[in-house]
């Protein structure tokens, strides 16, 4: 017996000595699980698999110094009260006074791009705005004045006359992917600067009804009211897109939030700052996507291409030919899938181009010469 236990407290001993060698030489943590085996946890960085990491810091303090914090005031009539154009009213207590006017104050965020002090941020953050202020991360204010916006992709640029500013980059177009890491930077409810961590939730995201022309990244990230125009950065903390709308039944964060990508952002910016203003191209078509029901109707293939549904009389489309009816299959060989791809495809032609239409008519296709024009702008929203 008792040599039993001199040889268990031996084998005991040689165990101990073993697993301390072996943790020594390999950083994982050995840890019992209820059953008494040993369960290994990886815990160094070396052994973690290739691009994750536990800290996204670097990234985020690469990039946070170039987000902004924008706000704005606008001067707006009271609203005059339906009672005061009662006749009793009046003539108890005379003629109503002028409602006058109130300030209502906005916020949002922006990115600086340039150390030539512009700004880019959504349309709608300074949409009719008389005073815009952006607070830099360093705590420095300062006026900013509207260079240009497009609010087809609701993107605006600002100015701010200040000297050694802080710059985002720019990540590769088209780099990403599914999956991918991603921080939202931004000014939430006025809270001060935030940083919020999700994934690409998707890529593409269109017909939602938030702009003319969308492309939008779809991302997990908490994105709230105060984030519009804020930074959506990937893991080195390069900018991806430009926060712009959430899906929210509360006005809240649900998981949901859309971005501009970098590649939209970067061909709308760079026309507002040499031009003022962006230029696209149009023919003056209605069209829209072939449906199953409207295929039956019309007796055309469901299989791509947009039904003509209007022609502006006197417009390009008109000129070359088109007709209500016909079915728009491609433009300079590009195919058209939906109507997306379609404005997409004609807004990248510079007015005065030369451009061949493929169209079904009566199920024979043909080719029609137009000559692009240039889209009219947007109407502005009245209060």
């Amino acid at each position: 017996m008792r040599k039993f236990w001199l040889v268990f407290a031996q084998t005991a001993t040689i165990c101990v000595a073993a697993l301390f060698v072996v943790s020594t030489l390999r950083p994982e943590l050995l840890v019992w699980n209820p059953r008494g085996n040993i369960v290994t946890v990886r815990e160094s960085p070396s052994d973690a698999p290739s691009g994750v990491t536990n800290s996204f810091s670097d990234a985020a303090q690469r990039a946070m110094p170039a987000v902004v914090n924008i706000f704005t005031s606008q001067e707006v009539k009271r609203a005059r009260q339906p009672f005061m154009d009662d006749p009793v009213f009046r003539y108890f207590f005379g003629e109503p006074s002028d409602p006058g006017t109130q300030r209502r104050e906005g916020l949002g965020s922006g990115v600086i791009v340039s150390e030539q002090g512009y700004v880019l941020t959504n349309h709608h953050v300074v949409e009719s705005v008389d005073q815009i202020e952006v607070a830099l991360a360093d705590a420095r204010k300062v006026p900013a004045r509207v260079v240009g916006t497009d609010p087809e992709t609701d993107l605006a640029v600002l100015k701010i006359e200040l000297s050694k500013l802080p710059t985002i980059t720019f990540a590769r177009e088209d780099q990403l992917r599914v999956g991918d890491f991603v921080l939202a930077i931004g000014n939430p409810f006025g809270i001060g600067q935030t940083v919020t961590l999700g994934i690409v939730s998707g890529l593409g995201r269109s017909h939602l009804g938030i702009t003319t022309f969308e492309n939008f990244i779809q991302t997990d990230a908490a994105i709230n009211p105060g984030n519009s125009g804020g930074a959506l950065v990937n893991a080195s903390g390069h900018l991806v897109g430009i926060n712009t709308a959430i899906y929210s039944q509360t006005g809240g964060s649900m998981g949901i939030g859309y971005a501009i990508p970098v590649s939209t952002a970067r061909k709308v910016m760079d026309q507002i700052i040499q031009k003022g203003s962006v230029t696209r191209g149009w023919i003056g078509v209605g069209v829209q996507e072939i449906t199953s029901e409207l295929a039956e109707s019309f007796k055309v293939p469901a299989t791509g291409g947009v039904l003509v549904t209007q022609v502006e009389r006197g417009g390009p489309a008109d000129r070359s030919g088109v007709k209500l009816g016909d079915v728009l299959l491609a433009i300079n060989e590009k195919p058209v899938a939906d109507t997306t791809s379609m404005l997409n495809i004609i807004a990248a032609l510079p007015p005065g181009a030369d451009a061949k239409l493929r169209v079904s008519r009566n199920h024979v296709e043909s080719e029609l010469n137009v000559i692009i024009g240039r889209r009219p702008k947007p109407q502005q929203r009245t209060e």
